[in-house]
């Protein structure tokens, strides 16, 4: 018992221990680190110190100073002493401090000091850095500013020598130029008066002025001849070129209004006045521009001239060429309602017929109307030939819509003409179609003819009166009448190939019964099969007296219907 109780006293004393040695170690890394941070600011406490700023200060005190450089000087004394005397020290303090809480292992209270030390040296570095930075504009300004004035030169020289290289393109404004070079050159002069006199800070307007003087000459050298061209030779140039075409093709009754060339003449001349005045003072803000855009536009006013005259050639061609059309068309239709009443009494024309012919004759009276209106465009020179050339010809496709749906109605007129005419012809075929098969019938004394062929007979006379009857109603109903006539000739036809048939096999029958005499004495059968043919044919049943002979007379002599066939073929 004693030894466990020992054992377990051991163990919670070496726990302990090992606890106390963690946290000691913890404490210690975390101490450490803090101290790494206080060493830092330390750091950059003694680089914000020997920033030098004395040596720059000291260097602006030899100089020979004004009145304005002797205020400048001692104030920046003033801030350097402040920086030295007052915020150093403090930091050095605020150093003191936080080192001090961090020995006494006050980590919340060391890292809040850490946090302001932090803040303060940001503001005491910029101080310095800005402190610094004015005194180096004055101390390094000399080179610096000698530097730039020396581009600043070059591109004077490069300028100048530029405008003098061409100078007669300048015109009458290379005075000014010149004038304005000038008083670039004084500004030069004027820079080593104030270099002479350490009057640094007046350095800086100077030499920003001079700088823009040179951007802004850059633009009057570059632009100037350009501008003088333009204004003073192409432009006018170009605009009398313009106002001549004008006036010639105004003369010829050209509808150019609505280019509006005079107006935009006097105004392009205020524009070009009014860029040659601001010249004088060398202010080109935008004259290149608006000179190039009414360049731009001249040019294009010749494109629509041309345009013009081109849509007028056209417009006159299809002027022409809707007007004969116009005209026919007016004449065909005054023609077809001047006779409308007599193609009624003929005719028995539909309501959709009369319906478009009316709806043609008022598309037309409309069509008419807007070609005087287009006319009357024309003739006071109101609208440019291109949209007269798209109204003729939005008019042209209406005519020729017009123009179709006459045809179509024409066609259906013509053809109830021309079904007219063609029945007559008919009615003259069928009746010469019956005419010569009654001929045949007469021709032929067939000793019966059939009663269905009377009754054919009938009924295709009577399809022929039909057609009479109908051709000599008023007005004539094409349909029925051509209805009349296909019947009539399909009976008449009919009938003529029946006639035809009943000949032939009539005489066929005869010719068989005629050569089959010779063959009665060879047997009863065939003698009595013979005189029943007779009785047949003379009955005016032809096609079966034929095929009762030629089958008697086959068996005895095969091959005599092709022989009969043969002869009858050669008769």
């Amino acid at each position: 018992m004693n030894h466990i109780t020992l054992l377990l006293i051991t163990l919670y004393f070496v726990t302990v221990l090992l606890v106390v040695t963690i946290l000691n170690l913890i404490q210690g890394r975390k101490k450490k680190r803090i101290k790494k941070e206080l060493e830092k600011l330390e750091y950059e406490k003694n680089i914000i110190d020997s920033i030098p700023i004395i040596s720059e200060l000291d260097k602006v005190g030899s100089l020979s100073k004004n009145e304005k450089m002797e205020l400048a000087y001692n104030e920046w004394k003033d801030r350097l002493e402040n920086i030295k005397n007052s915020q150093i020290p403090r930091i050095t303090d605020m150093l003191i401090e936080a080192d001090y809480s961090l020995s006494q292992m006050d980590y919340k209270t060391t890292m809040y000091k850490i946090a302001k030390l932090e803040m303060e040296l940001y503001k005491v570095k910029a101080n310095s850095d800005f402190l610094l930075n004015e005194i180096k504009d004055i101390t390094e300004s000399e080179e610096r500013n000698r530097d730039v004035i020396t581009k600043l030169k070059v591109r004077y020289r490069e300028l100048y020598q530029q405008f003098q290289s061409k100078k007669l393109e300048y015109g009458e404004y290379a005075d000014i130029i010149t004038l304005q070079f000038e008083n670039i050159a004084k500004r030069f002069e004027e820079f080593e008066d104030i270099m002479e006199k350490n009057e640094y800070t007046e350095v800086g307007p100077i030499i920003t002025a001079i700088d823009e003087m040179l951007k802004h000459m850059s633009v009057v050298v570059e632009e100037v001849p350009s501008i003088v061209l333009l204004a003073t030779t192409v432009l006018p140039t170009k605009m009398r070129e313009v106002w001549d075409q004008y006036q010639a093709m105004m003369q010829k009754n050209y509808p150019l209004d609505y280019l509006n060339i005079e107006y935009n003449l006097e105004e392009a001349n205020k524009k070009i006045e009014d860029i040659l005045e601001r010249l004088r003072e060398l202010n080109l803000e935008d004259s290149l521009f608006e000179l190039k855009v009414l360049l731009d536009y001249f040019e294009n006013v010749f494109n629509d001239f041309d345009k013009e005259k081109v849509n007028r050639s056209t417009y006159e061609e299809t002027n022409e060429s809707f007007v004969t059309k116009l005209t026919k068309i007016n004449q065909l239709l005054s023609e077809i309602f001047g006779s409308l009443d007599e193609l009624k009494s003929i005719y028995n024309l539909s309501k959709s017929d009369i319906d478009l012919l009316n709806t043609i004759k008022k598309e037309m009276d409309t069509l008419n109307e807007d070609y005087k209106v287009l006319m009357s465009h024309t003739g006071n020179n109101t609208f440019a030939y291109s949209k007269l050339t798209k109204e003729i010809e939005s008019l042209m496709v209406r005519l020729s819509s017009i123009e179709d749906k006459l045809d179509m109605s024409l066609n259906t007129l013509g053809s109830m003409k021309e079904d007219e005419v063609r029945a007559r012809q008919q009615l003259e075929e069928v009746r010469n179609i019956l005419k010569e098969a009654k001929n045949q019938i007469r021709g032929y004394n067939l000793p019966v003819i059939p009663k269905s062929y009377f009754t054919e007979l009938k009924e295709a006379q009577a399809a022929i009166k039909e057609i009479v009857k109908e051709l000599n109603k008023k007005p004539i109903t094409i349909d029925v009448l051509n209805t009349r006539v296909d019947t009539a000739r399909d009976l008449v036809l009919k009938l003529y190939a029946k006639t035809k048939e009943m000949m032939k096999t009539a005489m066929f029958a005869e010719m068989a019964i005629v050569y089959g005499n010779r063959y009665r004495s060879t047997g009863e059968e065939v003698n009595k099969n013979l005189t029943y043919a007779e009785v047949l044919f003379y009955k005016g049943e032809y096609q079966k007296s034929l095929e009762l002979t030629i089958n008697s007379l086959n068996r005895i002599e095969p091959g005599l219907y092709q022989k009969l066939l043969e002869f009858y073929g050669n008769k």
